[in-house]
């Protein structure tokens, strides 16, 4: 185990981190994820983690990990046209990763996830979250609206807001 890893996650204080997410991000992120929802038949889950849980950290597992993790218990996987999307950061770390459900991974590659998410970091090392989120969600907007578009009869089935854990 990463003994400075260990260390991050347990001494810096949640809201030491999550102070990069304030209400109005968090509420410019809930109108821009209800805004490309309209356009396309994709569903998007954005979540905010400051640090890694306890077992979590134990079990060395990754950020990647955790969001897998995530979107099985936050049921991503369950929309109608299994075209769901996690957007997960974790902040300690200073990582993004993104797991797309099995349809919409059938016609985007991983190439595309990737560089999202190295984009987002990047703009993450920049103090630019709010503006590297909004990027990111209007660069998969783009993508989820090539190729599921809007049918006209497009149920919410997600949350539209960030869950911040």
């Amino acid at each position: 185990m990463q003994l400075s890893r260990l260390f991050r996650h347990l001494l810096l204080p949640d809201w030491w981190a999550l102070r990069a997410f304030p209400p109005a991000t968090l509420a410019a992120v809930t109108r821009a994820i209800a805004a490309s929802e309209r356009t396309h038949c994709g569903e998007l889950r954005l979540v905010v983690e400051a640090g890694l849980p306890l077992p979590t950290l134990w079990r060395q597992h990754a950020p990647r990990d955790r969001a897998i993790a995530l979107f099985s218990e936050l049921r991503v996987w369950d929309t109608e046209e299994n075209s769901g999307v996690l957007i997960y950061l974790q902040l300690i770390d200073r990582r993004v990763e993104i797991v797309a459900d099995r349809g919409i991974n059938a016609r985007v590659g991983p190439a595309f996830w990737r560089a999202v998410c190295r984009q987002m970091e990047q703009a993450f090392r920049e103090g630019r979250f709010e503006t590297g989120t909004l990027a990111a969600l209007n660069a998969i907007n783009v993508v989820l609206t090539e190729h599921f578009p809007s049918t006209g009869n497009n149920p919410n089935e997600l949350p539209d807001a960030p869950l911040v854990l």
